[in-house]
Formats: C-alpha cells, sequence, structure tokens
C-alpha cells in the first residue's frame, strides 16, 4: 500500500481526517534505549561509530546514553558529544540532581529527563506521591534549562496514567521552560486509537513540541 493509500485507510478507520505535520524530527535512541536489548551491549568505539552512522542517516536528535550508569557509559557519552556531529546530541537523566550533573559534564546540546507518573510506578517503584514527582520534574527542567541546556521531559508510563494527572504535569515542565515533551509507551500497552487519542488530549495543553516514544513489547510500537 502506498503512503497516501495507508493513511487513507487509517483515517477511515478512526473516522478523522488527519491533520499530519508538514515535517517530523527522528529522535533516535538506538545508543541508549536500544543497548537495553537483550545481549546487546555496545564499546565505545561501536557507539561513536553508530553515531556517526545515524548522521548520515540524517536524524536529528541522537540520544547518546544515560551517563549516570556508568564510567563507561559516561565516556562513551563525552566522545560522542566532543566528535563534532551534525545531528543534536541529547542525554537522559532522572529526575534527580546526581543524573543532571553527570549529563551535564559531558557538554550535550540537549538532555531529557524523566520520571513515572503512572500510580503503579508511583507507588511499587518511586514510593513518592504524584505531588512529589510533579515537584522533582518541575525543578529538573529548571535546573537544565539554568545551565543554558536544551531539555525534554518523559513522563514514564504515560500511556497508564491518569490524563488529568498526565496533563497537569506536562503542563507544568512547559511552563517550567521544556522545550519539547515526550510520551512513552513504556510497556508496549498502547493500541493506535488509545495512542493517537492520548497525543491530541496533550497536544490541547502544550504549545511545544510532542515526541513519542513507543516500544514493541506486543509490536504495536510501529503503528503507534
Amino acid at each position: 500500500m502506498t503512503k497516501s493509500g495507508y493513511m487513507s485507510a487509517f483515517s477511515k478507520r478512526y473516522g478523522e481526517d488527519l491533520d499530519l505535520p508538514e515535517e517530523v524530527m527522528i529522535f533516535d535512541t538506538t545508543l541508549r534505549d536500544g543497548e537495553q536489548t537483550p545481549g546487546v551491549s555496545f564499546t565505545p568505539e561501536q557507539k561513536l561509530r553508530i553515531a556517526g552512522q545515524l548522521e548520515e542517516l540524517r536524524v536529528d536528535v541522537i540520544e547518546a546514553g544515560f551517563p549516570v550508569v556508568s564510567e563507561g557509559e559516561k565516556k562513551s557519552a563525552e566522545r560522542i558529544t566532543e566528535a563534532g556531529l551534525e545531528p543534536e546530541i541529547c542525554l537522559l537523566s532522572r529526575c534527580s540532581d546526581e543524573d543532571i550533573e553527570s549529563a551535564i559534564d559531558c557538554n550535550p546540546d540537549s538532555i531529557h529527563v524523566f520520571i513515572a507518573t503512572s500510580n503503579i510506578h508511583l507507588n511499587e517503584k518511586l514510593d513518592i506521591s504524584k505531588e512529589e514527582a510533579l515537584k522533582r520534574a518541575k525543578k529538573s527542567v529548571e535546573k537544565v534549562k539554568n545551565r543554558g541546556i536544551k531539555t525534554e521531559f518523559s513522563a514514564e508510563d504515560a500511556t497508564r496514567t491518569n490524563i488529568d494527572y498526565l496533563r497537569k504535569i506536562y503542563k507544568a515542565v512547559e511552563e517550567a521552560g521544556a522545550d519539547r515533551t515526550n510520551i512513552p509507551d513504556t510497556v508496549g500497552v498502547a493500541i493506535p486509537a488509545a495512542m493517537n487519542n492520548l497525543t491530541k488530549e496533550i497536544k490541547k495543553e502544550v504549545d511545544i513540541p510532542i515526541s513519542v516514544h513507543c516500544h514493541d513489547d506486543f509490536g504495536l510500537a510501529n503503528s503507534n
């Protein structure tokens, strides 16, 4: 099926005309999330080589790593940020001072901060309240922006998060200075209709660009 044919079929399936953007930015996370694939482990040399290939593919943003994880991860990130590549080089950080400082040390173009927002993650993984998560999210975005670095914010497990709370936290980080927001389907449970509706709801709340990060646990990533 051609692209136009596929989009026409999609529109009929969901009963609407799609308002597609003129330009879509590609945020590639092979070097960070891709390395979490079972059995996959990159050397610093391999990471730098892959980053060069991603540049040739003309991706817009390369998420080069998660520096706080280990010294090796941090050194790999530093090599990529120092390589003079054309794409924006982004590093991942939890909403914690230690993570943010570790990422800043690597001199990236941007930092991608995240915190879990679903009830199950807040209660069972972080053991914090919604209010505390919101406070940490705003503080982290402000910290990165105060250092003059572009910031993207993710609400981890967004697709299992209460929609009213999700609206609230995305609006708060926009007001704190975030340059982009990200909607992750952390456990890959969303279907295309749900992802479509969720993204439209967040678009009503924020004016900054929205990105999506779809996992493939149930084979739905490309569809979403």
